[in-house]
């Protein structure tokens, strides 16, 4: 595909920009086990792009960070072996069929119950953070159905994996250092896969890309994410080994709560458009 000269300025920014956000987010999902899926969404949002399209970029940059970062996360022994065999195959399952019904419907009303999910939890963290907590690797229960809700929506509403998976596990009060090293390595996984369901439905003609523009600004953004990501994954693995579990929790925490209600600010006046709103609105209007 050509590109006219007169383009290559603006793929310039487009790619600094990405470069900036894509360290950044990595850096703060390496260190705290959430946000780069959220963060890096919620830029190309901004920048009016679809979500269908957003979640295809910000998976396939994935691919290649949650690689970088799970490596981190090996290397400096941050992953408990049994929770990341179970996290993986459920994520992967439930990423696929998210990847799928994305191209076909409208996340906005379960993106906002996930809003308000994400909000209660991160005050159970930031309660758990002001008590001590104990150095003890997570507990299995319950692990397979949390990863497969959290590969949906990671993939269905453009991120979640982390906020949903993460901020669940370090809510019951387990050591950050291991939760946050299983859940980034088997976010890798994940994402190859909700990457690979995506190329399958534009192979199939049921999602499309766009063309001339629209795939050079998707390259360069693409690109900034990938390196800027790259850049930063090495030092997860460094910052969550001898960072203080509370301190982890503890920004977690905050970082879920201001995320949320940023979310929900956006959403709200989306969410008044919604048919079942209108129709509770009416209900409980006066006669």
């Amino acid at each position: 595909m050509a590109v006219s000269p007169d383009l290559w300025p603006a793929l310039a920014l487009t790619f600094g920009l990405f470069l900036a956000v894509g360290f950044f987010a990595q850096l703060v999902d390496g260190a705290v086990g959430m946000a780069y899926g959220v963060i890096s969404s919620t830029v190309l949002l901004f920048f009016g792009v679809p979500p269908a399209q957003t979640s295809a970029a910000v998976h396939v940059a994935k691919c290649f960070t949650n690689g970088a970062s799970g490596i981190s996360h090996l290397v400096h022994k941050n992953v408990d072996w049994r929770l990341l065999a179970r996290l993986t195959p459920a994520g992967v399952v439930g990423g696929v069929v998210g990847a799928y019904l994305l191209t076909g419907f409208d996340p906005t009303f379960v993106k906002a119950i996930i809003v308000a999910y994400l909000a209660v939890i991160g005050f159970v963290m930031l309660l758990r953070a002001v008590r001590n907590l104990a150095d003890t690797p997570p507990h299995l229960e319950h692990v397979i159905p949390l990863g497969l809700v959290g590969g949906f929506l990671d993939a269905s509403v453009g991120g979640g994996w982390g906020p949903i998976v993460t901020s669940t596990l370090l809510g019951r009060g387990h050591a950050p250092r291991y939760v946050i090293g299983s859940v980034n390595t088997a976010e890798f996984f994940v994402a190859v896969a909700i990457s690979a369901a995506f190329l399958w439905t534009i192979a199939t003609g049921r999602f499309n890309l766009g063309a001339g523009t629209e795939w050079a600004n998707a390259v360069a953004a693409i690109s900034g994410l990938i390196l800027g990501g790259l850049v930063a994954a090495p030092l997860a693995g460094y910052v969550t080994k001898i960072a203080p579990a509370r301190f982890l929790l503890g920004a977690a925490a905050f970082l879920v709560i201001a995320l949320s209600i940023f979310q929900g600010v956006q959403l709200w006046p989306h969410l008044l458009d919604e048919p079942i709103v209108q129709r509770f609105n009416d209900a409980l209007a006066p006669r």
